[in-house]
Parts: C-alpha cells; sequence; structure tokens
C-alpha cells in the first residue's frame, strides 16, 4: 500500500491517471490531488469520493511515496525535485527530465528493469515514442534494428485540451456553415488539414517533436546506433495517434515472422485482416491501453525492410497508462525504494 500524489490531477492525462488508478486497482495507502494555483479548489471523484483540487507545495509530498506529475517542463522542473527530496519516487510526464543522463526513461514492455536505476525521478516518454518502441522492441530483440522510417498522424489532443478545444470549435463551425476560427494553439487551421509540424524548428530542419523520437527511441532501447528518421504530423483527429513505420534489421524478417514475435509480445494487439479491411483505427484504439499493429508487409525489394502501422491512445498508453504501468513497478522494488 502505497501514499500516492497526483500533481496536474485536472489535466487530461492527470485525469486519466485517476481514471486509472481506479480501473487496475492500485494499491493505496492514501491518495491526495494536486495542481497549479489556477486549478487548485476543482473537485475530483475517485473511489466514489470526491477530493478537492489542493495547490502543490512543499508540505503536501511529506511522507508520499510515489508522485504521478503531468505538468508542463517548467512546473516539473521546480516541483519534482521538491517531491523526490522529500522521499517519493516521481513518474514525470513533461519533457524535463527526458535526455537526463541520471533519470530513467521507460516503457515497461521495453526497458522495466530501468525502473530500478532511478533516484528519485523517473521519465515517462513522449506518446509517439511510446507506441513505436512497443512495437520495435521484438523485432530488435529477434533481428536487431538499423534504421526506423516513421510519419506520424498525430491526433489534436497531443497538444492537450486546447488543441482538441480547437479542433472541435472548427468543426462546429463548419458544420453550421459558418467561419472557421482563426488557428491559435496550431499554425493553422487543424480542421480538414494536416500539419507537418509539431512544436518549433530545430537548425537541422527537424521539429523537436520528431528529435524526440530520435533521442529517446536510442534511450529507450538502450542501442545508440538505430538511425530514426521521423517526419511528425498533426491531424484533424480528436485523440490516438497513427503512425507509418518502416524498419531495417540486420537480417530478413518476413510479415509472418514479426507477426509471430508481435503475438507473443506484451502491451501488442494485431488488428490485420486485408480480405476484410481490418486494420488498426484511431476511433479503436481510443480508450483502450494497447499498442495495435497492422498493414504488416515486407518491402518490395529490400528482404531486410519490413512496413507496418501503429495505433496507440496518445493520453493513456501515451500517457497515464504508462506512468501508472510505472509505478505498478515501483511497487515491485523494495520498500525503501518505492
Amino acid at each position: 500500500m502505497k501514499n500516492v500524489a497526483v500533481v496536474g490531477a485536472s489535466g487530461a492525462v492527470g485525469e486519466r491517471m485517476i481514471r486509472l488508478l481506479e480501473e487496475r486497482e492500485f494499491p493505496l495507502a492514501s491518495i491526495k490531488f494536486l495542481a497549479s494555483e489556477r486549478s487548485a479548489g476543482k473537485t475530483v471523484t475517485f473511489r466514489g469520493e470526491k477530493h478537492t483540487v489542493r495547490p502543490i507545495s512543499r508540505d503536501e509530498f511529506r511522507d508520499v511515496d510515489i508522485v504521478l506529475s503531468s505538468t508542463p517542463a517548467g512546473v516539473s522542473r521546480e516541483w519534482s525535485p521538491i517531491a523526490a527530496e522529500a522521499g517519493a519516487v516521481v513518474v514525470d510526464n513533461s519533457s524535463a527530465y527526458r535526455m537526463d543522463p541520471e533519470v530513467p526513461l521507460v516503457v515497461p514492455e521495453v526497458n522495466p528493469q530501468d525502473v530500478a536505476k532511478n533516484k528519485g525521478i523517473i521519465a515517462n516518454p513522449n506518446c509517439s515514442t511510446i507506441q513505436m518502441v512497443v512495437a520495435l522492441k521484438p523485432l530488435h530483440d529477434a533481428a536487431r534494428i538499423r534504421r526506423v522510417v516513421v510519419s506520424t498522424y498525430q491526433s489534436a489532443s497531443g497538444a492537450g485540451q486546447k488543441g482538441v478545444d480547437e479542433y472541435e470549435a472548427q468543426t462546429r463551425a463548419w458544420g453550421r456553415g459558418e467561419p472557421v476560427p482563426a488557428p491559435a494553439k496550431f499554425a493553422h487551421p487543424i480542421l480538414n488539414n494536416c500539419l507537418p509540424q509539431i512544436d518549433d524548428f530545430l537548425p537541422n530542419g527537424f521539429t523537436k517533436e520528431e528529435m524526440k523520437m530520435v533521442d529517446e527511441t536510442r534511450k529507450i532501447m538502450g542501442d545508440d546506433s538505430i538511425d530514426v528518421v521521423p517526419t511528425c504530423v498533426r491531424v484533424p483527429v480528436a485523440y490516438s495517434h497513427s503512425e507509418s513505420i518502416l524498419v531495417e534489421t540486420e537480417r530478413p524478417l518476413s510479415a509472418d515472422e514479426a507477426r509471430t514475435l508481435w503475438r507473443n509480445a506484451p502491451g501488442l494487439t494485431i488488428v490485420d485482416d486485408p480480405s476484410t479491411k481490418q486494420y488498426p483505427l484511431a476511433a479503436s484504439a481510443e480508450g483502450r491501453d494497447d499498442v495495435f499493429v497492422g498493414r504488416i508487409r515486407n518491402d518490395l525489394k529490400n528482404p531486410n525492410a519490413l512496413l507496418f502501422w501503429c495505433v496507440s491512445d496518445n493520453l493513456r498508453k501515451g500517457a497515464a497508462t504508462n506512468a501508472v504501468q510505472i509505478a505498478e513497478l515501483l511497487l515491485k522494488l523494495e520498500p525503501a525504494r518505492a
């Protein structure tokens, strides 16, 4: 039984963390819900009881064992070390610590052993990275991945509630025949559009989101030799990210072998029946925790290349579920650490 604090409890990911703690019957001695001063005072319902969201403060972390945190990176940089100093292990969903060499970056289906290396903070990876590495791990273990070319089709909710609100407001206006509201969260209207930019551009021509996929994949997989070439695109879908992935391996890997590997891998579901038009869909993945793979096929000319389509709910497995799974791994460690 653990004392748990949810930081960012009123946000989209925080709300899903709370629901997942209920769904997965996480063993709790106590729980508290924290947020910024702006969001404090709201109420959340947990296991049938209403709780007031309290403002983050140093005292709130006293006697807390595990902190599930989903806040902007700046807030995390301020408060996650304070929570860790108070004796908690923080599962941090922001980008603040992901590439810190002292902080494990964990996807439980891929590198669960790294949880034990924590020094008070464990980083939760980027949503687009999480679903991809869950699919890559069995292939890498079997045939060693040399190169990954990935194009993402990321939902509006990846930009937070403001992204969803903007997408829905534009959709409602369009449906009523009214002028579509000008974009605020996105660089261009998301309605009826695909935006090949997520986050800011860097001098190398890639965006920050794309470089997250490069750097985080190598860290999670424990292999800096993997060549990752991403293009990240925002699409007019409310929830769930989709990815088109080409993997080049050291030895030939047939589509049938890949299916066998994925059937035996944790957290993966194959949806792949071209005869009945069955393949992973963003709408079908919403509200579910698995990573779904389909459209599995070999390259027409390169026997060492495999292509597939990968879909997952970005707010669940891409954020909240992964964080709660990390907390479940902490339960298995020695009490002094967890």
